[in-house]
């Protein structure tokens, strides 16, 4: 007999999360062989793009672990859009995951009416797609060798 319960609870959150790692690593000899090591921990990555006045124009907010960026947000206010400003944040996050901390690809998520063509002219290949996430829209998952 089980008791399911639903509550948010993050003394179980934790507990859950180091059994997991632990289950992880013993069935992984590759995550086995991070941990320990400085590639094991998710380090921030954050690009800012201010405009004269100091305001913030855009940005690009993600991490790195092991040998792989994970872009997490990337946006351009609009009246900076078309002008390159996104691309030149995100070829800097890729730049600082490359040469700083040897990322050899990159990794993010955009849906239909964002961004996917944007990051297909960069070099990014769709590895996955979600129809319907959520519902009327369509989820994309893609990936890049950074060279």
């Amino acid at each position: 007999m089980f008791r399911l319960e639903t509550e948010v609870d993050k003394g179980r959150r934790e507990l859950l999360r180091r059994r997991l790692l632990d289950t992880n690593t013993a069935a992984s000899p590759v995550l086995r062989a991070l941990r320990g090591t400085p590639a094991e921990r998710e380090l921030p990555l954050h690009v800012w793009a201010l405009d004269s006045a100091g305001d913030l124009a855009g940005g690009l907010v993600g991490h790195t672990w092991t040998t792989w960026l994970h872009v997490t947000y990337l946006w351009v206010a609009d009246l900076h859009r078309g002008s390159g400003l996104g691309s030149r944040l995100l070829a800097e996050g890729e730049r600082v995951a490359r040469e700083e901390r040897g990322c050899r690809a990159s990794r993010l998520e955009t849906w239909d009416f964002q961004a996917p063509g944007f990051y297909r002219k960069r070099g990014y290949e769709v590895v996955c797609v979600v129809p319907d996430y959520p519902p009327g829209t369509t989820e994309y998952t893609l990936t890049k060798q950074l060279r």
